[in-house]
């Protein structure tokens, strides 16, 4: 009796512990079914962009309020006084939803009445969810078992592959064996490094019989210095990296040495969370380093605008906008660019959050002028000695006073720009550049933040006849005389700068002026006996006040001393992020229908509120802004860069839409590894990338051949759930590189300015800036393309070709096309000519035969087929007879002039040549096997 009351209240317990389960699983999942039939049938007229009627679904108060007709359309609980459900099925046309589209399914009305009746409950986006570890899907107890001692049965090799494996049964598929081995040593050779192996390494590879042979290849690769160029190259598009301004003139900038610091941050595998948060605010970083200043470099690769004409503030504008884009898409994934006008349509953001965030980057000190200010300033090494004792000298004696001199001396910063003047009489902003001033002519410089600073330092150029005489006044034009100052005669044959090169090249002078309380208006007023009315008596490039002298150095070289080093010339500079100081600091204000030029209300620092419930300490700059990113309580950041590595192996990320893990993003393939992944990249790597990668290509699903079946050519065409290994083409980038590789051209030199390889005349149109393509000597011309010279308004025609972007602004992923003239540049560019006669040039003693065998082993790591090799047979008996009747053909292919001397069996050398390009472009050549 006693077993049957327990077996009876086991029974009840299990009843009702299953009923509550089952009524858990079978309830309405808003993300899922609710909000996909929202999204594409409401939101465009009841969202963040439009609120017809007083209705939005966007934010589940407004939806539960009450509406212009002072009525509530979603009652919960109640989906036969909800008007929201109600008008789905009405007769009305004029009344009816959706209103003038397409009624709604039976079954979407059934899901929608459920909902509401189950409470209309609001779902938070599987992107917005905490990152929680999900249990791995092993398919039988036994693999689990095992995998906990560390031993992987069957098929799999980690846990990637009992993902893959789940889904793959899910729909039916199967997977593939593993890659042959030459063709999985180029795949993973071009993945980790960007390069193909070389003879010798696939030679080693096929003869090594260890059973760790694969792994020890994957540790050889990751510990390459190629391993930074390559994942530098994929950093450059989301960073917009370009060696120019863009706009109009699209001038020339030097901001190749961030691109170093990707490459050496990759090489050194920095942490991810380190590596974002040098970049978003180096600066703010304690006795921030030169590497960390540069790191800030990524958001300066803005465009800047130097068209005359343009208005500074509309661009220095343009440029914050963007970094907030830019942060938000490159590590956010997240389309936040659409707040700026409104509250997003689709996911929980609001249009003042927008700004909100937008002020963390609203007080950098640039402001779209020609210098590009504010720049790290790079001295030769004996200068840079003589400014680090000084400011060491600095923070060792007065430490509070350290930071101010730092920004001085390395940055001369803070500057006052031009721009800040206003009520110009016989005056003008040249070129909306420069101040430039007639005889008598006056400008004001507005409430300038003096705090009894009394060292002034004006950047100028005069280049008459006779000094220009300056009075500075206070309050106004008939106000007290501060200072009388002589600016005197300069050339720039002095400076040994060219005429016009005034962006780094003006004349540094310091005058001392009598201190003055506070913020003032100053009155400037400008004389110079020798010019006509019609002239400037001088040019104003930017000026600025020095910082206060420490009391007890008041008497001594200290002053001198920081004045010579701020003169100094420095050897190159880069544009980096500075904050500005408090007196200069900015309000931010919300922006109207997006427009700068209808600011609204001030807002003040914070991230979005969806994020900000969850985080428990303040975000108040951009160095707190960054640690959040990299938080546990931020779920995006590690999901969104998992997502990147994993679409750079396999052609397709597991969220297709890399740009967008928001709701209108594509739904993710496999859902479940994609947070395995993340949660695996940030708490079991600790954001390192280079073990996480490891992590990956160690796994069976990466390791699979690609050949594929019918079967699977039809359930899993674009190869969404890893029936096979990835075959994607070659990115520009690799494609060139690795001819270069193969030719035995390609330098091995890591880093430094960008190079300008062979291009066909023509191709720069540069009016006003006067650039010019001038290909680089030596073996810079055989560079890896990383580092070849980027102009938005031009790119080198090979990346154009193969579908890289113009870097005008971030792109999160290359959008592959198939078009002729990618065949056309590969068979006709004249790098891949030059590689292939070079390569023909490494058989010189082999026969025909011979040489179609040696030269596919090389590229390939096997046997040529003889399919394959009678065909190539075929075209050089073709090619050869047109060679050997016309020896002036030879020399034009060979570039000969008619005093060079003809090779030996020319003829011959170009008909390998011709046969060497043809293998460039094999299938073989232009896909990842």
């Amino acid at each position: 009796m006693k077993n049957l009351i327990t077996i009876a209240i086991l029974g009840l317990a299990g009843f009702f512990v299953g009923k509550q389960f089952w009524e858990k699983e079978s309830r309405i999942d808003y993300n899922t079914q609710v909000k996909p039939i929202l999204n594409k049938n409401c939101i465009s007229c009841h969202g963040g962009v439009k609120k017809q009627g007083g209705f939005s679904l966007l934010f589940r108060e407004e939806a539960l309020g009450k509406t212009k007709f002072n009525a509530q359309a979603i009652v919960p609980g109640h989906p036969e006084k909800s008007s929201f459900i109600q008008r789905l099925s009405l007769e009305d046309p004029e009344e009816k939803m959706p209103y003038k589209r397409p009624p709604l399914s039976q079954n979407e009305i059934d899901i929608l009445s459920q909902w509401v009746k189950e409470g209309a409950e609001w779902g938070e986006h599987w992107a917005y969810q905490p990152l929680k570890k999900p249990q791995v899907p092993y398919s039988s107890w036994w693999k689990q078992a095992l995998s906990w001692v560390g031993i992987q049965a069957g098929w799999e090799e980690n846990e990637i592959d009992h993902f893959v494996a789940s889904k793959q049964a899910e729909m039916g598929l199967g997977h593939q064996a593993k890659a042959e081995r030459a063709d999985l040593l180029r795949r993973l050779s071009l993945d980790l490094t960007g390069l193909s192996p070389t003879e010798a390494e696939y030679r080693a590879f096929e003869t090594d019989d260890s059973k760790d042979a694969y792994e020890k290849k994957v540790d050889e690769l990751l510990k390459s210095p190629r391993f930074g160029e390559k994942w530098a190259s994929m950093w450059m598009d989301l960073a917009r990296y370009a060696d120019t301004k863009g706009y109009e003139k699209d001038d020339k900038r030097s901001i190749w040495r961030y691109r170093d610091y990707v490459i050496e941050s990759f090489n050194q595998n920095k942490t991810y969370d380190q590596f974002i948060t040098e970049q978003l605010a180096g600066d703010l970083l304690p006795n921030p380093k030169e590497s960390q200043y540069i790191a800030t470099a990524f958001h300066r690769n803005t465009a800047n605008n130097d068209e005359g004409g343009t208005e500074d503030e509309e661009f220095r504008v343009a440029a914050i906008l963007d970094r907030v884009n830019t942060t938000w898409e490159t590590l956010q994934g997240t389309s936040f660019s659409c707040v700026q006008c409104h509250s997003h349509p689709y996911d929980p953001i609001r249009h003042d959050e927008y700004y909100q965030y937008m002020a963390y980057f609203n007080n950098t000190r640039d402001e779209d002028v020609p210098d590009e200010s504010p720049y790290y300033r790079h001295f030769k090494s004996s200068d840079q000695k003589r400014v680090d004792s000084l400011l060491h000298f600095i923070k060792s004696k007065y430490p509070k006073e350290h930071q101010t001199w730092k920004q001085t001396i390395q940055f001369v910063e803070p500057k006052i720009h031009p721009h800040w003047a206003d009520e110009f009489i016989n005056a003008a902003l040249q070129d909306n550049k420069y101040l430039a001033v007639r005889p008598g002519g006056s400008v004001r410089f507005k409430a300038v933040p003096m705090n009894e600073k009394t060292e002034m330092l004006i950047a100028y150029k005069n280049n008459n006849d006779a000094p220009t005489q300056l009075v500075i006044r206070q309050g106004s034009l008939q106000g007290k005389i501060i200072t009388q100052i002589k600016l005197d005669t300069t050339l720039s044959e002095k400076e040994g700068l060219k005429k016009g090169n005034w962006a780094h090249g003006w004349t540094y002078a310091f005058y001392t002026i009598p201190a003055l309380e506070g913020k003032q208006d100053l009155y400037w007023t400008f004389n110079n006996k020798t010019c006509k009315p019609d002239q400037n008596t001088a040019v104003i490039g930017y000026w600025m006040l020095l910082p206060k002298t420490p009391e007890a150095l008041k008497n001594t070289s200290f002053l001198n001393l920081a004045k010579q080093l701020i003169s100094t010339q420095p050897e190159g500079t880069t544009p980096v992020l500075l904050e500005n100081p408090v007196d200069f600091k900015r309000n931010t204000s919300v922006f109207e229908r997006g427009s700068w030029l209808v600011p609204g209300k001030y807002v003040e620092r914070s991230i979005p509120q969806l994020f900000a419930k969850k985080y428990p300490k303040p975000v108040r700059n951009r160095l707190e802004l960054a640690q959040w990113m990299s938080s546990p309580q931020n779920p995006l950041t590690a999901r969104v860069a998992v997502n990147r590595f994993w679409e750079q192996l396999f052609g397709t990320g597991l969220v297709e839409t890399l740009e967008d893990l928001g709701s209108q993003g594509l739904t993710p393939s496999h859902q479940e590894l994609l947070d395995f992944l993340a949660y695996q990249f940030q708490f079991t790597y600790q954001y390192k990338p280079k073990e996480f990668l490891k992590y990956i290509v160690m796994s069976a699903t990466y390791q699979q051949s690609s050949e594929f079946t019918q079967e699977s050519k039809e359930k899993d065409p674009s190869n969404r759930y890893l029936s096979h290994g990835p075959r994607i083409r070659l990115s520009p980038e690799q494609l060139r590189d690795q001819a270069l590789l193969w030719s035995g051209l390609l330098s091995t030199k890591i880093g430094g300015p960008s190079v300008m390889p062979e291009q066909p005349e023509g191709i720069w149109n540069a009016p006003y800036s006067g650039m010019k393509w001038t290909k680089s000597d030596g073996e810079d011309q055989w560079r890896r393309s990383l580092y070849t010279y980027w102009r938005r308004s031009s790119p080198y025609p090979t990346q154009v070709t193969f579908d890289a972007g113009t870097r005008d602004i971030c792109l999160s992923r290359r959008i592959r096309t198939n078009t002729p003239m990618q065949a056309l540049n590969a068979l006709n560019d004249p790098v891949f000519m030059e590689c292939a006669l070079f390569f023909a040039r490494k058989f010189p003693q082999e026969k025909e035969e011979q040489f179609i065998e040696k030269a596919f082993y090389q590229l390939f790591g096997k046997e040529i087929s003889s399919s394959k090799k009678k065909h190539l047979m075929r075209f050089y008996q073709q090619v050869l007879p047109m060679y050997q009747k016309d020896m002036m053909k030879c020399r034009e292919f060979l570039h000969l002039c008619p005093d060079n001397s003809m090779p030996k069996e020319a003829p011959s050398l170009i008909a390998r040549a011709l046969v060497s390009n043809v293998l460039f472009n094999l299938d073989e050549s232009i896909n990842k096997p």
